[in-house]
């Protein structure tokens, strides 16, 4: 696997189990790039949904994927704090200027205070039965969650003191 440059700019492909398309962000600025680690950074981008309906974030956020783990996390700098949400996903790939890897629905919503919460524990059910995950699959994605919660409990990796606002000064230096 190659690994994008930073200051390139690339697209960010989420997609379900059974390989559709679910949602795309147009623009993320590379702040590194590594075969394991991509860092990356948007404000106001363009995010297309399947279904062809599209939106622009409201805030800059910081994103972090990491190639052995099942999460991706997503910093986003709102006025009373930075606020994360992880994606319980597969490792990211990068192929073809873009970061993919599948969304699997769950999601750990992360409040300025550390606390979080799980969600979409509902959505995950349907498509687990409705796209046959093997049990396997549900063993490590749940794995992964407390890996995950461990992350956040001890501020560790994106949840670390200071992550977000370092990558967002470079960020800066990218935009101006």
């Amino acid at each position: 696997m190659t690994a994008p440059s930073a200051g390139s700019d690339i697209q960010i492909k989420s997609y379900k189990h059974d390989g559709h398309l679910h949602r795309v962000w147009e623009s993320t600025i590379v702040l590194k790039g590594t075969e394991q680690v991509i860092i990356g950074a948007n404000d106001k981008t363009l995010v297309v949904e399947s279904d062809g309906r599209t939106w622009i974030t409201r805030e800059p956020a910081i994103c972090y994927f990491h190639a052995k783990h099942w999460f991706n996390v997503i910093g986003m700098l709102r006025n009373d704090g930075i606020h994360y949400y992880c994606n319980i996903s597969s490792p990211f790939v990068f192929e073809e200027n873009s970061i993919k890897y599948i969304d699997y629905d769950l999601d750990l919503k992360v409040y300025p205070d550390m606390t979080y919460d799980l969600l979409d524990e509902d959505e995950y059910q349907i498509h687990r039965d409705k796209m046959n995950y093997p049990g396997v699959l549900d063993r490590i994605l749940y794995n992964n969650i407390a890996d995950l919660q461990r992350w956040v409990q001890q501020r560790k990796g994106p949840f670390s003191p200071g992550f977000v606002d370092q990558w967002y000064e470079r960020f800066l230096t990218y935009r101006f």
